[in-house]
C-alpha cells in the first residue's frame, strides 16, 4: 500500500515529560508517539509537531503528522493509539491530508494559555497545572499592560537567550483574562508564532505588573530595550498550555 500521512491532534500532560521533542536527557512525548507507530505498525517513522514544548508543559491541541503504508484505517488511528500510549497521552482525532501538508511549517496562528492560581493557599490537586501566587494580583493593572503586547513587535526582550531564531519578530493577535471564583485566573495569547519561552516571560513581567513591582506602560520600554535582563521572570513550565494550533 502507498505511503499516506496523517495528522492528529494529540493532548498531553507534560508533568513527567523532558518536554516534546526526542532528547538524551528522559521520555519525551514524541518519543511515546514515536514507538506507539511501530508497536501498531511495525513501522519506523518520524512524527512532525506543530512545535516544541518544554519539560513540565501540556497541550490540549497539539497538532502532529506521520506517514506511514499501514491499511489501518484513518478514524481508527485514535483508538490504535489508545492502546499503545501512557494514560497521560491521548490522541483525540486523525485525519488524511495531502501530501504537501507539514504540521510545522503550514501552522498560521497558535494559541497558548497559562493558568496562575492566585489564591492565598494552593490546590493542591492543581499543582501540576498553575503557578500558585499567594499575593493579590491587579488584574486590571496586567489587561492594561497585556494592551502593549499586542501587534507586531520584535520580542527580542521576550524571549530566552538562548533562542536559536534570528529573527525575533511577532504578532500577537489577541491577550485575553479569565478568572473563575476559585482564584484560578486564565491569561490566553493567540499569535502568528512565539518564541522560545516568549510566553512563559510574558506572563512573568505580567505578574510583576499584577504585584505592583513594574509599572503597567514599562512594557512599551522593555520592548523597545531588546534585551531580555529589562523583562520580569520566566514564569515556570507547568502553568502553560498549547492549546490550540490553526492552518
Amino acid at each position: 500500500m502507498p505511503y499516506r500521512k496523517v495528522k492528529c491532534i494529540v493532548s498531553y500532560d507534560g508533568s513527567n515529560y523532558a518536554g516534546y521533542q526526542i532528547q538524551t536527557n528522559g521520555a519525551t512525548v514524541q518519543q511515546m508517539l514515536e514507538e506507539a507507530i511501530e508497536r501498531i505498525t511495525k513501522e519506523k517513522t518520524t512524527v512532525y509537531a506543530s512545535g516544541r514544548t518544554d519539560a513540565g508543559v501540556h497541550a490540549k491541541g497539539q497538532v502532529f503528522h506521520f506517514c506511514t503504508s499501514s491499511s489501518i484505517p484513518v478514524e481508527k488511528w485514535p483508538f490504535a493509539f489508545a492502546s499503545q500510549l501512557p494514560h497521560d497521552i491521548s490522541v483525540q482525532s486523525a485525519e488524511e491530508v495531502h501530501d504537501s501538508f507539514h504540521a510545522r511549517y503550514d501552522v498560521v496562528e497558535k494559541t497558548y494559555r497559562y493558568c496562575v492560581m492566585n489564591r492565598r493557599f494552593p490546590d493542591v490537586f492543581f499543582r501540576r497545572y498553575a503557578w500558585h501566587i499567594p499575593r493579590p494580583l491587579n488584574v486590571e493593572a496586567m489587561i492594561t499592560a497585556s494592551r502593549f503586547l499586542v501587534g507586531v513587535h520584535d520580542f527580542t526582550s521576550f524571549c530566552s537567550v538562548r533562542s536559536e531564531k534570528e529573527v525575533k519578530v511577532r504578532e500577537i493577535y489577541e491577550i485575553t483574562f479569565d478568572r473563575d471564583e476559585e482564584g484560578m485566573l486564565w491569561i490566553s495569547f493567540r499569535g502568528n508564532g512565539f518564541l522560545y519561552n516568549m510566553v512563559r516571560i510574558m506572563v512573568g513581567t505580567l505578574v510583576k505588573i499584577g504585584l505592583s513591582e513594574k509599572p503597567a506602560d514599562s512594557i512599551a520600554q522593555i520592548l523597545e530595550a531588546k534585551d531580555r535582563k529589562k523583562a520580569g521572570p520566566t514564569a515556570p513550565p507547568q502553568g502553560l498550555f498549547l492549546w490550540e494550533v490553526g492552518y
